[in-house]
Parts: C-alpha cells; sequence; structure tokens
C-alpha cells in the first residue's frame, strides 16, 4: 500500500475513535500539524499536557493533506499549515474558525546533502546550477505542486534560473520529513528541506541556505477548526506563550508575534 494511503487509513482510525461519543468526555484535543513541526510541536504538547492535563493527539503530514482531510470531516481541533495557502484553502472551505487565526512562525529553506557527501559549503545565488551539483543522483523535496516545501523549493529555483535543468532530476516526496528520509537514507545525493528539519537530522548536512528573498515568505499559520472543542482556546493560547517560543527557537523556527504570556 501507498505510504500516503497508509497514512490515510491511520487517520481513519484516529478519526474513528475521536467521534465516539467517549469524545465529548475525553480530556484530549486533536492537533493536525505541517511535519515539519514535529519535534517541537511534541516538546509543547508535553509541556501543555503536564501543565493542564489535558492530552494532545498530534498527526503530522504535509499541510496540503491535512487540510483536504479537514475538509472531508476528520475530526481536528487545530490546524497549523507550514505556508499560507492551505490555511486559505481551509478558510475558503469554512473548516476554519478565521477569527483564531494566526500567523505564528517564520522558516527557511536550505540544500541538504548526506552527512558523509563529499558536497560542501554550496554558494545559492542567481546562475546556482543545481542540476550540476547533484550529478548522476536525486534531489529530493515535498510535491511542488502541494507540498509547502516543495513549493517554496520551485518558486526559488525559478528566480535563481535554476528550476528548468534540475527539474527532470527531483524527487517528490509526500511531506518534507520524507524527503529528509530519503536524503539522510542516501537515497537522494540532495534535499531542500526547512532549516528545522535539517537541524534534527543527524544523517544529513546543511550545505547552502536559500536567500530569503529568493521565494516567498515561509509563514506558519496556525487555527482553530469550526469544530473545535472549548478547550482549543487554551491551546491556542500556549501557542502563543512565552514557554512556548522558547522551545520553537530552539528547533530553529522564527516566532513572529510577541508571546502574550
Amino acid at each position: 500500500m501507498h505510504r500516503l494511503s497508509v497514512y490515510v487509513v491511520a487517520v481513519s482510525i484516529l478519526c474513528g475513535s475521536a467521534w465516539s461519543p467517549a469524545r465529548a468526555q475525553d480530556n484530549s484535543l486533536t492537533v493536525f500539524a505541517a511535519a515539519s513541526m514535529k519535534n517541537a510541536l511534541d516538546d509543547i504538547d508535553a509541556a501543555y499536557t503536564a501543565k493542564t492535563g489535558i492530552n494532545i493527539l498530534a498527526s503530522y503530514a504535509a499541510s496540503s493533506a491535512l487540510a483536504k482531510q479537514i475538509e472531508q470531516g476528520a475530526p481536528a481541533d487545530i490546524f497549523v499549515s507550514a505556508d499560507i495557502d492551505w490555511m486559505d484553502y481551509a478558510t475558503a472551505r469554512k473548516t476554519i474558525n478565521e477569527p483564531t487565526r494566526v500567523n505564528l512562525l517564520g522558516n527557511s529553506i536550505v540544500l541538504i546533502a548526506p552527512k558523509d557527501s563529499k558536497i560542501d559549503n554550496v554558494t545559492i545565488g542567481k546562475g546556482f546550477d543545481l542540476a550540476k551539483l547533484a550529478g548522476d543522483g536525486k534531489i529530493a523535496t515535498g510535491d511542488v505542486k502541494a507540498v509547502p516545501v516543495g513549493k517554496y523549493a520551485k518558486a526559488a529555483l525559478e528566480k535563481l534560473g535554476a528550476w528548468q535543468a534540475a527539474a527532470p532530476k527531483f524527487a517528490m516526496a509526500e511531506s518534507v520529513r520524507a524527503a529528509l528520509t530519503l536524503v539522510a537514507r542516501g537515497e537522494a545525493a540532495l534535499g531542500i528541506v526547512y532549516t528545522t528539519d535539517a537541524r534534527v537530522e543527524p544523517g544529513v548536512k546543511i550545505v547552502g541556505t536559500f536567500p530569503a528573498d529568493s521565494h516567498p515568505a515561509i509563514i506558519y499559520p496556525v487555527a482553530a477548526t469550526t469544530t473545535a472543542r472549548a478547550e482549543a482556546a487554551g491551546y491556542l493560547a500556549f501557542l502563543r506563550s512565552s514557554v512556548a517560543k522558547t522551545i520553537l527557537e530552539k528547533y530553529g523556527f522564527t516566532f513572529l508575534i510577541r508571546p502574550t504570556s
């Protein structure tokens, strides 16, 4: 079975339990979050549970997949997207409680290689020849038509004049973490992922950073869904707190708002 299909089945199982009669009485919230959020959000969720006693059921995948699952009725309380487009998609379909929406985080994209690669210290700028750098190897990133990291990567390469030659070498992954894994395993010679992902994977190294002006600003909006439980407000407030800010910055995210507590 395709990995995405396996994931959808897993989410369906989660959704089935979440819709059970016990859902109204249980002490949990369900968070759908971009795959790149996993390490940082796991730490935040642990801190939130320790403080409140409320358990967080976190489901990580590409923002595109999560937005569509919410649209199809998956009972998420919170949605964290890795780009504005997929939050806009959810908002347009009235699955997001728009007044709760806030642009919480920023990130950057980097070029990575397996940790033992001979490629090192690449200057990324106009005329950057990614195709030549990859040689006979593949370049991994998220699906450039849907997955936020892939969309950012394609935009940057188009602006730098490197996309057309490099496009045939791309291995499109279902999420940024899947792309990261391909590089860590040596199945791709290079990859384009978020800085935060590269920092948590010991099997890769950062060999170059894309200029911030080469792609749209990388922004992570967060919001409660229209079906969210009342407790979601407390979780959103915690995401905006100084405790969450400290955790997120430790992983390399940029906190875009002033902490509320």
